[in-house]
């Protein structure tokens, strides 16, 4: 299964490390990555692949927003077909 993970934070130093690395913890694969700075505030949205991560979605969604909150990151997850789903026009 493909997800859409989505960061939005001030910028500091080592977001994406950090959020690559809880990712790479769970076997994720990253896909597809994209991250811009709007003055102060640093956003980033990747395409995720799940196939080897062995927890359960609902707990990975809370495990991705607490570490978020550990570092004042806004982290979520959303599954790639109710994403497109959402954003049909």
């Amino acid at each position: 299964m493909k997800a859409i993970v989505s960061v939005f934070a001030k910028d500091s130093k080592g977001i994406t490390a950090y959020v690559t690395a809880l990712l790479a913890e769970k076997e994720i694969n990253i896909l597809d990555i994209s991250q811009t700075l709007m003055q102060e505030y640093f956003a980033m949205i990747m395409l995720v692949d799940l196939t080897d991560c062995t927890m359960p979605f609902v707990e990975l969604s809370r495990y991705l927003v607490d570490k978020g909150l550990e570092r004042a990151l806004d982290i979520h997850i959303q599954r790639q077909d109710i994403f497109e789903a959402m954003h049909r026009i």
